[in-house]
């Protein structure tokens, strides 16, 4: 693959990025975090509705629930619902650090990019 694939952010020797690129930049990092957010919620739901045999809005607001910390709605009654809550609450706690890293990422970069080349105009 080419190097231009990987890369997403202009580098230091390069020019800032005009409005429009970086107005793209940052739909595609929440277009990003949102399918990982979508995907979180999905896996997390579908466990409750197939384990516990929760209704899928209730699975629904259970994992958006423990994703922000707030806790569960209904009991759980199955063991192996109790388990997944354990490891779910872990994991959507990365996962929530992960995507505001995503979302952040274009916004400090150009931060710190235009502070870098405002820098090198006094040298």
């Amino acid at each position: 693959m080419s190097r231009k694939f990987f890369t997403i952010f202009e580098n230091h020797k390069q020019p800032l990025a005009s409005k429009t690129v970086f107005a793209k930049r940052v739909g595609k990092c929440a277009m990003v975090a949102l399918c990982l957010l979508a995907v979180t919620i999905g896996v997390g739901a579908s466990v409750y509705h197939y384990i516990e045999g929760m209704a899928w809005i209730d699975a629904a607001m259970n994992a958006i629930m423990i994703m922000t910390g707030l806790g569960l709605t209904d009991t759980l009654h199955t063991f192996q619902a109790k388990i997944f809550t354990c490891f779910y609450a872990i994991v959507t706690a990365v996962v929530f650090y992960i995507e505001l890293a995503i979302i952040f990422a274009p916004l400090i970069h150009r931060f710190l990019h235009q502070f870098h080349l405002e820098m090198g105009r006094d040298e």
